[in-house]
This record gives structure tokens, sequence and C-alpha cells, in this order.
């Protein structure tokens, strides 16, 4: 989206008018981040996450570069080059805590990012294209963890690796080639160790590819806001440089604190702790649960216990990729001209029961494969695929929005008092 008001970049040194005319780099990053990309001015802290998101992207770049040149993907020293790396190698602890605790974090501010895109209408048009990117990095990321939660290779790692590639094995006629193909055999050993390895290094790269088209998408309408109204002219923005740099500079130092007081203070109470025993194919632990942010997944896999028409854990495998799949038609189940959940009474409420239902499968994943918790997982699943395939349409179409404001300014003084004017 052109913006007429937006400020244009000039150089002014000779040196950078000659880079410009041949290399239009700085040009490009002045319309990106800096005073010629005007945004809303009422962005509240929500929208750090998407710079948050960047930031523990790079620290798994780095760290995870540094990792791999002392790590040995081999099952009989997989295991061995990982306590190297933690006792030999100087500040080795730190890169491994960093690294293992960073991917955690990682899933903290994009879940919060996708959250804050669900409350505030950000899938609804013209943003499709940013949200399904978003989500296309979402799956990577995915990917990404689960096969580095597997290059440790201690019991958690092998028998995670064990189930979650035999899900695949619960589909009919393709499923056990695609298995065989991913572990490079039978079960979890050096090929597959390999793959893994060779993919999780890879993954990262792609996933920043797609967020440069994830910030491209978004330049193209502009960044959404938390009235859902569009911008009406220049007095509705201000540059993003310095005001929101700033902003996201602040959020950032609160990350990172946040970050490194679980780093150097508790920095296996995100894992588990029997992925410090050695993998042993003969002995399988009496719990077996992926990474905590997989836990909701996990919830709806183990929800489906009954044969009915197809074997149940085909039908877990298939509401498991399901529950992720269904975001991506959101922009087309919910038809409410409305963007944002503030002018929304009806979908507010079933939002916060939305983020219930989700906290709800994130206990019961973690959770024994028992009564309740099957119980409890099967009540939030069925919930969960009503909330967007029900429910949503349903209010989308019959609930009375509250009057919106008529510019972003209007709202913005609204709530700060027209002294602010």
């Amino acid at each position: 989206m052109s913006f007429p008001w937006a400020n244009h970049y000039e150089p002014k040194n000779p040196l950078m008018k000659w880079v410009d005319s041949r290399l239009p780099l700085p040009r490009l990053v002045y319309n990106a981040v800096g005073a010629g990309y005007p945004v809303p001015r009422n962005l509240n802290y929500f929208w750090n996450f998407g710079v948050l998101s960047g930031a523990a992207l790079m620290i798994q770049i780095v760290t995870g570069i540094v990792l791999a040149m002392h790590y040995a993907a081999n099952g009989l020293v997989a295991f061995d080059s990982v306590e190297h790396i933690m006792r030999d190698v100087n500040s080795g602890w730190m890169l491994r805590y960093a690294h293992a605790n960073g991917a955690s974090f990682f899933f903290i501010v994009v879940y919060l990012h996708i959250f804050r895109g669900l409350y505030y209408g950000s899938y609804k048009a013209p943003r499709e294209m940013v949200w399904l990117l978003g989500l296309v990095i979402f799956l990577l990321m995915m990917a990404t963890a689960f096969m580095g939660y597997v290059l440790p290779w201690g019991q958690m790692s092998f028998w995670g690796a064990k189930v979650i590639t035999g899900l695949f094995g619960a589909i009919p006629v393709v499923g056990t080639p695609i298995q065989t193909w991913l572990l490079g055999g039978f079960a979890p050993d050096n090929a597959a160790l390999n793959r893994f390895f060779s993919l999780h290094y890879l993954l990262p790269f792609v996933i920043a590819g797609v967020i440069i088209l994830h910030i491209w998408a978004l330049h193209i309408p502009g960044s959404s806001n938390p009235t859902g109204i569009d911008v009406k002219g220049p007095q509705d923005t201000v540059p993003f440089h310095p005001y929101y740099t700033a902003k996201d500079g602040f959020g950032l130092g609160v990350f990172l604190i946040l970050y490194c007081a679980v780093l150097f203070f508790a920095p296996n109470a995100l894992g588990h702790p029997d992925n410090y025993i050695p993998a042993n194919p003969l002995s399988t632990p009496a719990h077996i649960v992926p990474e905590w942010y997989f836990w909701p997944f996990y919830a709806i896999l183990r929800a489906f216990t009954v044969d009915f028409i197809l074997p149940a854990k085909l039908w877990g495998v298939l509401a498991m990729f399901g529950a992720i799949l269904l975001l991506f038609f959101l922009p087309w189940l919910d038809k409410s001209p409305v963007r944002s959940g503030n002018y929304r009474p009806a979908f507010k409420k079933f939002f916060w029961l939305l983020v219930i239902d989700v906290l709800v499968l994130g206990w019961c994943g973690g959770a024994p494969a028992e009564e309740p918790y099957v119980m409890i997982s099967q009540l939030a699943a069925a919930y969960y695929f009503a909330h967007f395939l029900i429910i949503l349409p349903i209010v989308s179409r019959m609930e009375r929005p509250l009057p919106l404001p008529n510019s972003i300014t209007e709202a913005v003084l609204e709530k700060h008092g027209n002294a602010a004017a």
C-alpha cells in the first residue's frame, strides 16, 4: 500500500547516492522499518511479538550454528557429544541451554502473536496472505522443533521420535512407506539422526525466508491496529522510527530479561529430566510426552480412543493435523465485517473460552494418558473444533457489534482524553 504522506528516502552523502543507485538496500530498510513506513498510532504492546519472534529466531540460528560445530549425528555418540558440549566446550553449557530455552521462548512469543491476531482479526481482508504465511512459519517451527528434540538422543528424544513418526503409519496405503522414508529404516537410528540433524539445521533458514515474505505481505496493506479500522490519513499514523523502534526496543529488553532469568536460574524447568538418560530402545519410559509447546495438539491426538469406521489412531492423527489446518480457513469462516474483538462483545467472550480451552488441552497433553485427563481432553478437543466450525460462523452472522470510531485518531483521543490533542 502506498502512503502519499510517508517520508521518502533521499540520500545526501555522495557515497550513499552511489550505493542507492546501484543497490537500493538503504532505501529498502528505510521504507521497511524507518521513517518511510507509517504505522497506526494506536498500536499496543501486543504488536511487539512479531519483532520478538524475529529476535528469538536469530538467537536460535546463532546458537545452533555454534552447537552444530560440536555435535555428532551418530546414535553411538550423539548423547555423549551433547554431554561434551555441556562439560568440555567453552561456555558450551550456556549455548546448549540458550538454544533449548530459546525454542520455548520462540513458541511463547509466537503463540501470543497468533492469539493477538485471533482477537484483533488480523486474519481478515486484506491481510489474509499475512495470516497464511504466518501459519506456514508456525508449521515450519513445529517441524524444526520436533527434529531438534530428537538430536540429544536421550530417552524422550528416542521415544518421541518413535511415537511421532509412528503416527504416519496410521495413514492407509502410504503411511508405512512415509514412516520408513522419514526414519531411513524401521526404527529411529543413525539414518534418522542424520536426516533430522540436516533438516533441523536447514529449516530455520527456510523460516527466515518465509518471514521476509510475511513482512513483505504485511507492508502491502499496512499494519493492523486495535480498533480494526483502516488508516484514514496522516493524522492516524506515526513513522515506525523512532516511535516503534523505541517501543520494540523496550519490549525486547523485557523479553531478554525473562529469557536470561530462565537461562541462568532455571535452565531445565521447561525440559524433561528423562532426556538426561541415554536412549535405550529396550526400556520404554512410563510416560512419553513431547515438549510443552506440543501438548495441546498431543492431547487432541490422544482424545480418540474408540474405532469408528476408521481406527482411533487415524482419527487422532487427522484431528491433530486438522487442528492446525483449520486455522488456514479462518479468514473465510469469520464473516463479520468488524475486525477487532474490542467491538464484538459476543466474540470476545468466546475468544476467552477458546484461550481457556487451549490451556486445558495443554494441561491434558502433559498429563498421563489416563482418566480423568482423557475425558477432559475429549471435551476440550470437541470444543476447539466447535469454536471454529460452529460457534464462530454463527456469532459472526448474529452478533450486534458496538459502534466503531470514525478514525484511529478519534479512538486515541477518546481513550486518552482530548488533552492528548
